[in-house]
Protein backbone atom coordinates (compact mmCIF):
# COMPACT_ATOMS: atom_id res chain seq x y z
CA UNK A 1 0.00 0.00 0.00
CA UNK A 2 1.32 3.45 -0.90
CA UNK A 3 2.29 5.52 2.12
CA UNK A 4 0.01 8.47 1.36
CA UNK A 5 -3.02 6.13 1.26
CA UNK A 6 -2.38 4.56 4.68
CA UNK A 7 -3.83 7.42 6.80
CA UNK A 8 -7.07 7.29 4.79
CA UNK A 9 -7.34 3.55 5.48
CA UNK A 10 -6.51 4.15 9.15
CA UNK A 11 -9.21 6.84 9.44
CA UNK A 12 -11.79 4.55 7.82
CA UNK A 13 -11.12 2.01 10.60
CA UNK A 14 -10.92 4.56 13.46
CA UNK A 15 -14.28 5.02 15.21
CA UNK A 16 -12.90 7.50 17.76
CA UNK A 17 -11.31 9.88 15.23
CA UNK A 18 -14.47 9.62 13.14
CA UNK A 19 -16.58 10.56 16.20
CA UNK A 20 -14.29 13.54 16.75
CA UNK A 21 -14.92 14.69 13.18
CA UNK A 22 -11.25 14.55 12.18
CA UNK A 23 -10.55 15.04 8.49
CA UNK A 24 -7.30 14.56 6.62
CA UNK A 25 -6.25 17.84 4.99
CA UNK A 26 -2.86 16.87 3.51
CA UNK A 27 -0.76 13.76 3.54
CA UNK A 28 2.58 12.66 2.14
CA UNK A 29 5.34 10.32 3.29
CA UNK A 30 6.37 11.37 6.81
CA UNK A 31 3.82 14.19 7.12
CA UNK A 32 0.11 14.46 7.76
CA UNK A 33 -2.15 17.43 8.49
CA UNK A 34 -5.57 16.86 10.05
CA UNK A 35 -8.34 19.20 11.18
CA UNK A 36 -11.52 19.25 13.25
CA UNK A 37 -14.09 21.56 14.85
CA UNK A 38 -14.63 21.56 18.62
CA UNK A 39 -18.22 20.61 19.52
CA UNK A 40 -20.22 21.28 22.71
CA UNK A 41 -19.86 17.68 23.94
CA UNK A 42 -16.06 18.16 23.89
CA UNK A 43 -16.12 20.93 26.52
CA UNK A 44 -15.09 20.55 30.16
CA UNK A 45 -16.69 22.01 33.31
CA UNK A 46 -15.12 25.42 32.58
CA UNK A 47 -16.76 25.58 29.13
CA UNK A 48 -13.38 25.13 27.42
CA UNK A 49 -12.29 22.22 25.22
CA UNK A 50 -11.17 19.28 27.31
CA UNK A 51 -7.40 18.85 27.06
CA UNK A 52 -7.94 15.37 25.67
CA UNK A 53 -9.44 16.88 22.50
CA UNK A 54 -6.32 18.68 21.27
CA UNK A 55 -4.28 15.74 22.55
CA UNK A 56 -6.33 13.26 20.52
CA UNK A 57 -6.16 15.43 17.39
CA UNK A 58 -2.37 15.69 17.67
CA UNK A 59 -2.09 11.98 18.46
CA UNK A 60 -4.07 11.18 15.31
CA UNK A 61 -1.80 13.36 13.13
CA UNK A 62 1.19 11.70 14.80
CA UNK A 63 -0.07 8.17 14.19
CA UNK A 64 -1.07 8.84 10.62
CA UNK A 65 2.28 10.46 9.71
CA UNK A 66 4.29 7.74 11.45
CA UNK A 67 2.53 5.02 9.48
CA UNK A 68 3.08 6.59 6.04
CA UNK A 69 6.43 4.78 5.84
CA UNK A 70 4.50 1.56 5.25
CA UNK A 71 5.16 -0.29 8.50
CA UNK A 72 2.73 -0.48 11.44
CA UNK A 73 4.00 2.14 13.89
CA UNK A 74 2.65 2.25 17.45
CA UNK A 75 3.18 5.04 19.97
CA UNK A 76 5.40 4.30 22.95
CA UNK A 77 5.66 7.78 24.46
CA UNK A 78 3.74 11.03 23.99
CA UNK A 79 3.43 14.38 25.73
CA UNK A 80 1.71 17.70 25.12
CA UNK A 81 1.97 21.32 26.15
CA UNK A 82 -1.41 23.09 26.21
CA UNK A 83 -0.65 26.72 25.32
CA UNK A 84 -4.07 28.33 24.80
CA UNK A 85 -7.61 27.55 26.00
CA UNK A 86 -9.94 26.36 23.25
CA UNK A 87 -13.62 27.14 22.71
CA UNK A 88 -16.64 25.53 21.10
CA UNK A 89 -16.59 25.98 17.30
CA UNK A 90 -12.81 26.56 17.17
CA UNK A 91 -11.34 24.83 14.12
CA UNK A 92 -8.05 23.14 14.96
CA UNK A 93 -5.34 21.87 12.64
CA UNK A 94 -2.60 19.48 13.73
CA UNK A 95 0.42 18.83 11.54
CA UNK A 96 3.48 16.68 11.95
CA UNK A 97 6.26 19.24 11.44
CA UNK A 98 9.47 17.40 12.36
CA UNK A 99 10.26 13.75 11.95
CA UNK A 100 13.33 11.62 12.49
CA UNK A 101 13.03 7.96 11.56
CA UNK A 102 15.45 5.26 12.61
CA UNK A 103 15.11 1.56 11.86
CA UNK A 104 12.82 0.86 14.84
CA UNK A 105 11.89 4.30 16.20
CA UNK A 106 10.25 7.43 14.83
CA UNK A 107 10.26 10.85 16.49
CA UNK A 108 7.58 13.43 15.68
CA UNK A 109 6.66 16.92 16.79
CA UNK A 110 3.13 18.04 16.04
CA UNK A 111 1.91 21.63 16.17
CA UNK A 112 -1.76 22.23 16.90
CA UNK A 113 -3.01 25.57 15.61
CA UNK A 114 -6.18 27.66 15.63
CA UNK A 115 -5.67 29.68 12.46
CA UNK A 116 -2.07 30.95 12.68
CA UNK A 117 -2.01 30.70 16.49
CA UNK A 118 -0.07 27.84 18.10
CA UNK A 119 -2.37 26.38 20.79
CA UNK A 120 -0.59 23.11 21.67
CA UNK A 121 2.72 21.37 21.05
CA UNK A 122 2.83 17.56 21.03
CA UNK A 123 5.84 15.25 20.98
CA UNK A 124 5.68 11.55 20.22
CA UNK A 125 7.87 8.49 19.78
CA UNK A 126 6.71 5.43 17.82
CA UNK A 127 7.99 1.91 17.61
CA UNK A 128 8.07 0.70 14.01
CA UNK A 129 7.06 -2.96 13.76
CA UNK A 130 7.96 -5.33 10.94
CA UNK A 131 4.30 -5.64 9.88
CA UNK A 132 3.55 -3.91 6.58
CA UNK A 133 0.30 -2.11 5.71
CA UNK A 134 -1.58 -4.02 3.02
CA UNK A 135 -4.29 -3.05 0.53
Amino acid sequence: MKGEAIPYKMLSLDAFSTWMGIEILECEIGRCKVGMTIRKEMLNSMDKAHGAISYALADTAFGFAANTHGKYAVSIETSINHIEALEENDYLVAESVIEKVNNKLGFNIIEVKRGDELVALFKGVVYRTEKQWEE
